[in-house]
């Protein structure tokens, strides 16, 4: 297909022909956008076709159905993948290319697929024929064969091609981690020849990742182990990946924080917020190792912490509180998953328990959409600023970055340590959980290898690297990958499934049904109770990952990681792997990196990057503000803004956020401010904040809000109506938990993007408005663009619509409109309405309160299907009680 794609530009006939592809190879997704990304204007894949007719358990539905199903099935999957790359139509991406190739070499790939990445080389067409002939005899087996071989390239089969985690390497885990004791070296033989079964299992295994291809290159004689940097320093420089409360269990997700916490090291909270309650240090632990605070884990003990230390920020902003972020050592920005770049995060609904809908402040029941892009980031200056937000609430926090693998991801990685980033961390495509779609898992993504030396290597050459420490993660389970990684250039290791494995995971690849058989991955009590992790059995594992790298510095003459770091010069190519495949790959941009044998200054990294000197300093500093804050008490200040004073209030929040949570504060400080805001005005505003601008304000307004109040008008000698003028700009309300927003003015576009439980009253917005949407209340006092509720699982959307239009600018596929048809509803419209004219002294609302019956059945009402049933929304609602969750035992 490729090489006649490109024999028919270069001779300039493409578009005089289309070309279609009748093949008997092609059954998945990934096959289809290959075709179609390579040129293929149409595909027939008979053999499918042919397979599903002659299928003989179709039984349920007709041969015509089937068909017309797996067409379906195709076409949401290359829509799918087409999102993935920000593309809206097929025939963007047809012939666009937008691959890397792994394992190919430049002479079938400028033949074949000319433009594309192939970094490492690989195959040959002589080779890749050999290959197709390989497959093609296995098409045709023994005529004593009753059925076709199922050669596991989804699940783990005996016969089948290799998996890295598989039942065998799981029980050989689970047997050491259960018989090591801390501190009984001379009684942990069994436990150790339990990890040698474990190690010895990864070590023989197949040629799998481009690390296996490398071997060691001393330059040293070896030392005594006892030489070397001791366990306990090794292990802080571990963490967990990203696995939200959610998509684990509460029993798995804090067994990983208590494990993590008493290492030194850091477990990752995930996408989906942590209870308040995690964020106080055990005290009440019993002989048993029980907690009444946490009847349902075992193994406790005095001391521990349920907090996990990095707390993420992801696309969806699930549970992203100012008491949440100031109880992170880390906040991490999620940018992509190693296992799937370019999607967001889903939550099925049968996952979404009362406790977990609590915590993410939604609904039970409902599925939760984390959008595919941060709608606050569409370039590195808009990544800037989340990173400047993330600084100024929490500034004794690092921020770090995750990025996924891929080409040129250098260059990105030069423009986030620029942004004041303080970690930038690449994930590799072997990561991800049963969770992941399983196109993504097998065609998404590249190696950490590739990712992590190609970031290494870009920040050295511009003279970056002090300024960010570097992890990766993606598939390490062994102290040989830590190494492979530090040699790279990591200096922080990240360990997603393998964790989850050391606490009892068996890698059933089952997560996303909600039915795990040994209550990791779900949220049901039943399942639940089969849970018997406890946080020992993860710190044994991360003991005997740091114990075989101690093993391993030694042998290799160096006492410590960081004398390893980015050298290279100590990796050599295996030589005895003798595998077509590998014959001809060159790894030249693993190993050729700068040399950094001598010079080891950049390793010297600051502590934590500062916002510098900010308005919120000054405010903090004013003796009245700084009394009102301790004692409860109440104080209002006129201030003068100017644009270039960004996320105004938020180190206020934070401070109130560390000494009282997210609701404790009684008192109450009034702003005054008059001028022109910038960026993130209000972010993470908390109750008891009253912030009055007079003025205007720039992008973000009130992201992340929590509660309190916002008020921005005009200024008073404005002569512009109000109504018709924007006052605030994009994305506002963007991930608001509460609180509540009065703009005498028009927004800009995805007005309550990802909004839980904010409330709004605006008086005009452009496109996107309540995007991905699951709480709170937006009035909308005019004409808004295009798309509105896209996304939208829950909270009710008010919308004026004078000129009859509104109908037509409803994005329909997860919400109904209507007109108010309940009291209930009515009284809460006229409300907010009515306060917004209190506040704000808007003509337009005392306008329409005037004239109220005229105006009242000219709003429509966005509702989606979890508000069908509220007193708002329906005239004979039908109250169902909500089951709330116990803890499991």
């Amino acid at each position: 297909m490729g090489t006649v794609h490109h024999h028919l530009i270069k001779q300039g006939l493409r578009l005089e022909t289309s070309l279609v592809v009748d093949t008997a190879q092609c059954w998945s997704t990934h096959h289809f956008a290959c075709l179609v990304g390579y040129g293929a204007s149409a595909v027939c894949p008979y053999l499918t076709l042919e397979t599903i007719r002659q299928s003989n358990k179709l039984e349920d539905i007709s041969i015509p159905k089937a068909l017309d199903n797996y067409r379906h099935a195709v076409e949401a999957g290359l829509l799918k993948i087409l999102s993935k790359m920000g593309i809206s139509l097929l025939a963007s991406y047809h012939g666009a290319q937008i691959f890397e190739a792994i394992g190919l070499g430049m002479e079938l790939v400028d033949t074949a697929f000319k433009g594309t990445t192939s970094r490492v080389g690989g195959l040959n067409i002589a080779e890749l024929a050999q290959e197709v002939i390989t497959v093609h005899s296995k098409a045709f087996p023994n005529l004593t064969d009753k059925r076709l071989t199922n050669y596991g390239f989804i699940n783990s089969r005996s016969k089948g091609e290799y998996h890295m985690n598989t039942p065998k390497m799981s029980k050989h885990l689970h047997k050491a981690v259960k018989a090591y004791k801390i501190g009984q070296n001379g009684a942990n033989k069994e436990a150790y020849d339990h990890y040698e079964h474990y190690k010895k299992y990864l070590e023989e295994r197949p040629v799998t990742a481009l690390r296996d291809l490398l071997d060691f290159n001393p330059d040293r004689p070896s030392i005594a182990l006892e030489e070397v940097e001791p366990v306990e320093d090794i292990v802080k420089r571990f963490c967990t990946g990203g696995m939200s409360l959610g998509a684990l269990s509460r029993e798995a997700h804090e067994t990983l924080a208590i494990a993590m916490n008493r290492l030194g090291g850091k477990s990752n909270s995930g996408e989906g917020g942590e209870d308040p309650t995690r964020f106080n240090v055990l005290s009440d632990v019993d002989s048993e190792g029980h907690s009444p605070t946490f009847p349902h884990l075992n193994g406790l003990r005095n001391g521990d912490s349920v907090s996990s230390a990095i707390k993420q920020i992801a696309s969806g902003r699930f549970g992203v509180t100012p008491e949440y972020l100031m109880n992170g050592k880390q906040l991490e920005i999620k940018m992509a998953q190693g296992a799937k770049p370019g999607e967001g995060g889903q939550l099925p609904g049968k996952k979404v328990s009362p406790y977990i809908a609590m915590l993410r402040r939604s609904k039970a029941g409902v599925t939760l959409i984390s959008p595919p892009p941060h709608h606050d980031i569409y370039s590195i200056e808009d990544l800037a600023q989340l990173i400047f937000d993330l600084h100024q609430i929490n500034p004794s926090a690092k921020v770090s970055v995750k990025l996924v693998a891929e080409i040129g991801i250098g260059t990105i990685a030069a423009g986030v340590a620029k942004a004041n980033a303080d970690i930038i961390q690449i994930s590799g495509h072997d990561g991800g959980t049963g969770a992941s779609p399983l196109s993504s898992i097998k065609h998404a993504g590249c190696p950490w290898e590739l990712g992590v030396t190609e970031v290494h290597r870009m920040l050295m050459e511009n003279k970056l690297r002090d300024r960010v420490i570097l992890r990766a993660d993606g598939g390490l389970k062994t102290g040989w990958d830590v190494i492979m990684a530090a040699l790279m250039g990591a200096e922080q290791y990240g360990f997603g499934s393998i964790a989850m494995i050391a606490e009892g995971c068996i890698m059933a690849r089952i997560c996303h049904t909600n039915q795990c058989p040994v209550g990791v991955a779900t949220q049901m009590e039943r399942l639940r109770e089969r849970f018997t992790g406890i946080p020992e059995n993860v710190v044994n594992f991360f003991y005997f990952i740091a114990e075989e790298v101690r093993s391993i510095l030694a042998k290799l003459g160096y006492r410590s990681l960081d004398e390893v770091v980015g050298r290279t010069d100590l990796l050599k190519m295996r030589s005895e792997v003798n595998l077509t495949k590998t014959q001809s790959l060159n790894l030249d941009c693993l190993l050729n990196l700068p040399d950094v044998k001598s010079d080891r200054s950049w390793l010297n990294h600051q502590d934590v990057h500062s916002n510098g000197p900010v308005l919120d300093d000054q405010l903090l500093a004013d003796a009245a503000i700084s009394s009102a804050i301790n004692t409860h008490g109440t104080v209002a200040k006129n201030v003068k803004i100017v644009n270039t004073d960004r996320t105004v209030g938020a180190r206020i929040s934070g401070v109130l956020a560390k000494k009282y949570g997210n609701t404790g504060f009684s008192g109450e400080l009034t702003f005054n401010f008059t001028g022109a805001a910038g960026q993130s005005f209000a972010a993470f505003n908390l109750p008891g904040m009253i912030m009055h601008l007079e003025g205007e304000a720039n992008d973000y307004v009130c992201k992340g809000m929590h509660g309190g109040e916002v008020v921005i008008v005009p200024p008073k000698n404005s002569i512009f109506e109000a109504a018709d003028n924007v006052i605030v700009g994009n994305t506002c309300l963007y991930g608001s938990t509460g609180g509540v927003l009065y703009a005498n003015g028009r927004a800009g576009e995805r007005f309550g993007v990802r909004n839980s439980m904010g409330k709004a009253v605006i008086e005009g917005a452009g496109d996107h408005c309540c995007e991905y949407m699951t709480g709170g209340v937006i009035v909308v006092l005019g004409s808004v663009g295009r798309n509105v509720g896209a996304g939208m699982t829950g909270g009710i959307g008010y919308f004026l619509d004078e000129d009859y239009s509104f109908p037509e600018k409803v994005n329909p596929e997860n919400v109904d409109i209507q007109h108010i048809c309940t009291e209930a509803g009515e009284a809460q419209l006229k409300e907010l309405i009515e306060a917004h004219f209190e506040r704000t002294g808007s003509k337009k609302a005392e306008h329409i309160l005037n004239n109220w019956g005229e105006y009242v059945s000219k709003f429509w009402q966005v509702v989606p299907p979890s508000e069908a049933n509220s007193p708002e929304t329906n005239p004979n609602p039908v109250m169902i009680e909500e089951k709330t969750l116990t803890p499991a035992k």
